[in-house]
């Protein structure tokens, strides 16, 4: 068992922070989460100022959770107006958490026309399927399988993970990755809008999957996804022009260059309150 004290100016939300879907490897269980990232088998639990957790040393957790972020400083340069304000104060402490890219871009292949549920359930499958098994606080738990070993599946056994249509998606990504095994220290590397162009040159990677995993995986705070709840929170809020429930290319664009220029570098902050606080 470690534990780390947070200090006033390091605040967070354990609770909002793994239960507001970015990220699909975490489950409540017994007061505790309990979840996998990268190698780690994680248990943790917030009790006040005190976080207690099996499975990986302080450092990791740390670094996980960003708790070197200034999210006080963060949060301040988004507080524009009344509706990111009450956001704000009712998800104060949410902190967005520093992803595996690989396990990240695939997530999110996945969660494209779906529930997060639907997507929990189908990376829980490849990892059982074909991730390391790795003895745990909470009993036997599995990495994300490596892009070689996903590379290595037949089609139809991948099919069987539920991905649907998505399997071809995957295979390609693993491909990929393979064959270019820089990939994610080079889109690290380069400017947002190049890495996000980059990005869209995968197949079955779209905008808001590309947003996605610059936000949680490498830490382009400008990006700014948007979805059915967000595209109806800035039209409400922000954008009262936008009409119509479909959300165009032309639409999304325009979405999220108007959110970086209003949030301003950390837009992807507002967006995830925004998003957290829409079921109160």
């Amino acid at each position: 068992m470690t534990t780390i004290t947070l200090r006033p100016d390091e605040p967070l939300d354990l609770n909002r922070t793994l239960g507001c879907g970015q990220a699909f490897r975490w489950e409540a269980a017994d007061g505790w989460w309990q979840g996998v990232v990268g190698d780690h088998a994680i248990r943790i639990r917030q009790d006040g100022d005190l976080l207690t957790f099996y499975g990986a040393d302080a450092p990791f957790v740390r670094d996980y959770f960003r708790l070197d972020q200034n999210l006080p400083e963060v949060l301040a340069s988004i507080d524009r107006d009344p509706v990111i304000h009450d956001a704000i104060r009712c998800c104060y402490g949410l902190r967005l958490v520093r992803q595996q890219p690989w396990e990240c871009l695939i997530s999110y292949i996945c969660a494209t026309n779906t529930n997060i549920p639907a997507v929990k359930r189908r990376v829980s499958s490849m990892a059982e399927r074909y991730g390391e098994a790795i003895e745990s606080p909470f009993g036997t738990a599995y990495t994300f399988p490596r892009p070689a070993v996903l590379a290595g599946v037949c089609h139809a056994d991948l099919w069987d993970c539920k991905l649907g249509y998505r399997t071809d998606y995957v295979c390609d990504a693993a491909a990929f990755a393979v064959e270019h095994s820089g990939w994610a220290e080079r889109l690290a590397s380069l400017p947002f809008e190049e890495a996000r162009y980059e990005l869209m040159r995968l197949r079955g990677v779209g905008p808001k999957a590309a947003d996605c995993v610059l936000l949680f995986a490498f830490g382009f705070f400008e990006a700014f996804p948007v979805d059915v709840w967000i595209r109806r929170i800035m039209a409400e809020a922000y954008m009262p022009e936008l009409t119509g429930k479909n959300c165009t290319p032309a639409e999304y664009d325009r979405i999220r260059r108007f959110a970086r220029e209003y949030f301003g570098e950390y837009a992807g902050y507002a967006q995830e309150y925004l998003y957290c606080v829409r079921e109160g």
